[in-house]
């Protein structure tokens, strides 16, 4: 019993010595601060996923694209594999952020739009970066299969506002031999 009282005395003291001797904190200056200093949201609106879909992309004679839902996308030049999200009841402008991992380094990257894009220092991973309309509350963005593309697991990550709306894990697979 002693051992235990001798102890609570001592750590209460270490305590009390440690408040007594800490500086104070300034919380409200660095509240203050912090608010100031942060950007104001551009849409105030909570953006909800209604609908997310990955797969191949086709496009029918009238030009009308339409996703045939697959994770698995043969490694075939020209194919074109992406996603397609709908925002409940969105209409207007969306920033919205891609992430693409891949296994390893394809032998080259690129876009064609000339976006914000920008590739990892190891070469696996590209951001995408966009401002695209939103008619119905419709956003999307579709890859080509290009000569020295990676087969395996892939994962695209997009992102609003900084926050992660869809992740779509799917397998680059070789061609069937006939």
């Amino acid at each position: 019993m002693r051992i235990w009282a001798t102890t609570a005395v001592l750590v209460s003291s270490w305590l009390i010595f440690g408040i007594i001797g800490s500086k104070p904190i300034k919380a409200t200056s660095v509240l203050v601060e912090n608010v100031i200093s942060s950007p104001v949201p551009r849409n105030t609106k909570q953006i909800t996923v209604s609908n997310s879909e990955f797969g191949l992309k086709r496009v029918d004679a009238k030009g009308n694209v339409t996703i045939l839902r697959t994770t698995r996308v043969p490694l075939q030049e020209g194919n074109a594999y992406g996603w397609r999200i709908k925002l409940k009841d969105y209409q207007g402008e969306v920033k919205w952020r891609e992430v693409l991992r891949l296994p390893k380094p394809p032998e080259t990257w690129g876009t064609d739009n000339g976006e914000d894009f920008s590739i990892s220092a190891d070469g696996t991973t590209s951001v995408t970066r966009r401002t695209q309309s939103a008619p119905d509350g419709v956003i999307e963005n579709f890859w080509t299969i290009a000569p020295g593309d990676p087969l395996g697991k892939h994962r695209i990550e997009v992102y609003i506002d900084d926050r992660l709306i869809s992740t779509f894990e799917f397998e680059i697979i070789p061609v069937r031999q006939i």
